[in-house]
């Protein structure tokens, strides 16, 4: 699975009932965040992150759904655990995929992967630490993985959704460390007519380097 591919569509149980993934996103920006199993410690508190953030990503029409390898039982259960550890339950889907079929759908399990998932421990699935944030085409835009040891840094993935949102909508991309209201770059495949009637003015740093204010 890369960047600019369409994102596996899949069916599968979760917390919210039956899920047919594509049907579920509709026409809407989502972020798929998985784990290796429930009640793991720096899962517990991603979820109760993403809990509390999740108007942040209703602003800016983003579905958030999670993914463990566990059944919709235990997910359950641990949802009462991040409640009471991180003061909020999740209030999105979490997938169930206790078959691995997700998980081997977005690679992060190898096919030969099989069996009860109670038999396997954290790190027999630590490779399901991946955040994958796919667009309103089908298409994903965005790849991080990440291992057991370190949380994840949900608002990189805000400031990153900001800069694909602005990105699709006006041509120009977004410099280092750019956050929502600084200048933008001029796409390298506008031309410089196009880019004077389009932009106005620009700042050129370097003659391959043309600075603008964000687009509105």
């Amino acid at each position: 699975m890369r960047i600019g591919e369409e994102a596996p569509d899949f069916e599968a149980d979760s917390t919210e009932g039956k899920i047919k993934f594509h049907e579920w996103l509709g026409d809407d920006w989502g972020v798929l965040f998985s784990h290796p199993k429930d009640f793991t410690p720096v899962c517990t508190t991603e979820l109760g992150y993403m809990a509390n953030a999740k108007p942040e990503f209703d602003k800016r029409g983003v579905k958030i759904i999670g993914l463990s390898v566990d059944p919709s039982d235990k997910h359950a259960e641990w949802a009462k655990d991040i409640e009471e550890t991180q003061g909020t339950a999740p209030n999105y889907p979490i997938i169930a995929d206790s078959d691995y079929k997700v998980s081997k759908l977005y690679d992060m399990l190898p096919a030969e992967v099989e069996g009860d998932p109670a038999d396997r421990t954290p790190a027999d699935n630590q490779t399901v630490r991946n955040v994958v944030v796919i667009g309103p085409d089908k298409k994903v835009k965005l790849i991080l993985a990440y291992p057991m040891t370190t949380g994840r840094n949900f608002d990189e993935v805000l400031r990153v959704i900001d800069s694909l949102q602005l990105t699709a909508n006006h041509k120009v991309a977004t410099p280092v460390n750019w956050k929502q209201g600084d200048d933008v770059i001029i796409s390298g495949s506008v031309s410089d007519d196009e880019a004077k009637e389009t932009f106005g003015e620009w700042e050129s740093p370097k003659p391959y380097i043309r600075i603008v204010p964000q687009p509105k």
